[in-house]
């Protein structure tokens, strides 16, 4: 392919190479950062922007406040002091002078030079001596060198000026261990926007822009690099101008298009249409221990009724821990197994995976269903013999772990798949299983409906991206007979205060968690680690009850000797790292011990505390801490002791940890996007799901059917590349 000349236009598809600038050796380096494209560069927005239009004089400056200065280098160097290398430059506006230190920067040594024009940004101080002002560790660019004759003419220096001054000036992180600064940036995409084609498509409808008074792509693209000198740093700060809304929108509108359409292709698929005669009523009231919660049963029904369509149920069952989801999945299998068909459930864990076989033999095997259990721990000869059953059509429910997924594995009438906990799974273990009916019987009359289950309240924000394929349902009342956990929170030098308590619980009969992060100690963290502590606290504090250890590295068969014992009540207190997070019910622990509760996730101390209060007795969850908290720290500590609302536990915690630690994105299949933020950007997302639902619903007076058509075409090209896991049917 030829090098582009100055005279032909970039189109968004052009490799980055070609811009201006770049060529082969920097692409290289663009593409560490996603950047492949000119399109790519060019949604490689600003991370803030500085008002150069109206910088501060050093004279204006006041302590407390963060400020912009452009000055003149005078003069640098570094000094050592017993603690640390400071490195101190002194910058100046004719007479006035301005003072800037960074700590352990020996890296600055040789960075500026007398007579350099830099940029400076960050917060102003009074020096520790109160007397003049600083700026300490302020962020800087050095926007001109001087001449050797002390002359800045060139038209080139003429034109970098103009990108740096006199304006609100876009910000950019820097790539390439810092050798693409952010004034690098400023120049290559400022070249690309000027010789990008006019005839820039419009992917989305012109009704959908009209709606939502979106301005057009080529505007917002100019507008979002280089805004206009009356622009609101505010809104800019924010990514609340209109570029930025245009830009966020376009590419959340195009990811739930594809969702919308994955749903759309998926209910065109030929299901399996369950009959739920009085029969199959029957079969599910034989198996209710106790009378269904008002949510409980309203989610039922949502089941009930996709499964009785014509095309394969996808469905999300969301209810916060100890809500009861279980025995409504149990409900749902029975409606397929009245009718023939087998049921799969999947879960994360072998722990879980035989908690829930535990449950379903107690309750399903009495009234006549077969229940199986295949885990990779089990011997060899089991699992053959296992599978034969499966292949056979006798086993009809079918509880395990991924080992489920497994080659070997065929069913004979795979009719409902259930997953629990998805977001262990990465989203193509859940398609694996729902493809199990293809080699089966069961593959003439249709897919099997999906199950997907999770005790883990995910955002809406999520739900809608993540879970985007599937209609969700949510139980959001707990069954009656359950008391609220009191939790409180302690520091461990109170610990004597913890352990008293924890005796007065075991003597009155119930039973003990105390959790810790991690197996063994690391002197370096200075973290309690389990392994200790269960020594320390059989052997010292507790010798006359009876104390047990329960961690991820135990033998499997170990682990469930340890749970069972727990189970039964042969145990008082059991030591355990988070490996009980997930699926360990025991109605009658009523209190649970978390050391260093501050180097927990939220969600995972939510999931940790739902272990207890399981039974009527009331329940404690004490968060003991040590050392120093965190910021981030202390507000997850308090939202733990403000409220048992797992919903609300989740939306704080996405806030703090961002989507994309959440849970992980790149095994849960979350996109990856260029300019939006799940967290901040909730509102636009909703409006896009609307928008993607109504351009779907066809041609009509506003959307014509070349719209719609256009709009599909973009959302295929950009969905493998810039989403990922999330596939587009």
């Amino acid at each position: 392919m030829l090098l582009l000349t100055s005279l032909e236009m970039l189109e968004p598809s052009t490799s980055v190479q070609y811009v201006k600038g770049i060529g082969p050796r920097l692409a290289e380096v663009l593409a560490t950062k996603g950047i492949h494209t000119v399109d790519d560069l060019l949604h490689y927005l600003p991370f803030r922007y500085e008002d150069r239009l109206n910088p501060r004089s050093i004279s204006e400056l006041r302590a407390g406040e963060m400020a912009t200065v452009i000055a003149e280098v005078r003069n640098s160097g570094l000094f050592r002091t017993r603690r640390m290398p400071i490195f101190q430059m002194t910058a100046g506006q004719g007479r006035a002078r301005l003072k800037c230190i960074w700590f352990n920067a020996t890296y600055l040594r040789d960075r500026f030079k007398p007579g350099q024009m830099v940029a400076l940004y960050g917060k102003v101080e009074q020096d520790y001596r109160g007397g003049e002002l600083q700026l300490t560790q302020p962020q800087f660019e050095i926007i001109g060198e001087p001449s050797e004759d002390g002359s800045t003419d060139s038209a080139e220096q003429t034109f970098a000026a103009s990108l740096e001054m006199g304006r609100i000036v876009p910000i950019y992180e820097s790539a390439g261990q810092g050798r693409l600064t952010s004034r690098w940036f400023r120049r290559i995409i400022h070249t690309a926007l000027q010789n990008l084609t006019p005839d820039l498509p419009e992917p989305i409808p012109a009704a959908v822009r009209r709606h939502l008074s979106l301005i057009s792509s080529r505007e917002a693209l100019h507008k979002v690099h280089w805004p206009e000198p009356g622009e609101s740093l505010e809104d800019l700060q924010s990514s609340r101008t209109p570029a930025h809304i245009r830009l966020i929108f376009e590419e959340l509108f195009f990811v739930e298009l594809g969702l919308e359409l994955k749903r759309r292709e998926q209910k065109a698929q030929t299901g399996i249409a369950f009959q739920l005669n009085d029969s199959v009523r029957s079969a599910i009231k034989r198996i209710l221990p106790f009378h269904p919660t008002a949510a409980q049963k309203r989610v039922l029904k949502e089941i009930a009724s996709d499964m009785e369509k014509p095309f394969p149920m996808r469905r999300l069952l969301q209810g916060d821990v100890g809500s009861g989801k279980t025995i409504v999945a149990f409900e749902a299998a029975i409606i397929a197994m009245e009718n023939g068909c087998q049921v799969a459930l999947m879960a994360p864990t072998e722990i879980l995976a035989q908690q829930h076989y535990f449950s379903a033999r107690r309750i399903l095997e009495g009234v006549g269903y077969r229940v199986v259990l295949l885990t990779g721990s089990l011997e060899d000869d089991r699992k053959r013999e296992i599978r034969r059953h499966i292949a056979q059509g006798n086993a009809q429910l079918v509880i395990g772990t991924h080992a489920l997924i497994e080659q070997k594995v065929e069913f004979a009438k795979l009719g409902l798949v259930i997953v629990d906990e998805q977001h262990r799974f990465g989203v193509l273990q859940r398609f694996k299983l729902m493809k199990k009916s293809d080699g089966s019987a069961s593959a003439a009359q249709g897919e099997p409906d999906v199950l997907v289950m999770t005790a883990t309240p995910i955002p809406r924000t999520l739900a809608l991206t993540l879970y985007g394929d599937l209609d969700v349902s949510v139980i959001d009342e707990m069954p009656p007979g359950r008391t609220p956990i009191v939790t409180r929170r302690v520091s461990d030098d109170r610990s004597s205060e913890v352990w008293d308590f924890v005796r007065k619980q075991a003597a009155a009969g119930h039973q003990i968690y105390v959790v810790y992060p991690v197996i063994e100690e690391n002197e370096e963290r200075e973290l309690k680690a389990a392994i200790k502590m269960y020594k320390e606290l059989s052997q010292r504090v507790f010798p006359q009850l009876r104390v047990g250890l329960l961690h991820g590295r135990m033998e499997a068969d170990l682990k469930d000797q340890v749970m069972r014992m727990f189970q039964k009540g042969e145990l008082d207190i059991l030591v355990s790292t988070t490996v009980i997070e997930v699926g360990v019910d025991v109605a009658n622990a009523t209190m649970m011990v978390i050391e260093h509760a501050e180097r927990f996730g939220l969600a995972q101390l939510h999931q940790l505390r739902g272990r207890i209060g399981r039974g009527a007795a009331r329940s404690y969850c004490v968060l003991m801490t040590g050392g120093k908290v965190s910021e981030d720290g202390e507000r997850r500590l308090d939202a733990m002791v403000r409220t048992g609302d797992g919903f609300q536990i989740a939306e704080l915690d996405l806030e703090l940890r961002g989507p994309g630690e959440f849970f992980g994105t790149r095994q849960a299949g979350l996109p990856s996007f260029q300019v939006a933020n799940l967290i901040r950007d909730r509102q636009l997302l909703e409006a896009a799901k609307l928008e993607a639902a109504a351009v779907l619903a066809g041609p009509n007076a506003e959307i014509s059917r070349e719209e719609i058509s256009k709009a599909l075409r973009h959302m295929r090209a950009h969905w493998q590349k810039s989403y990922g896991l999330v596939e587009v049917g």
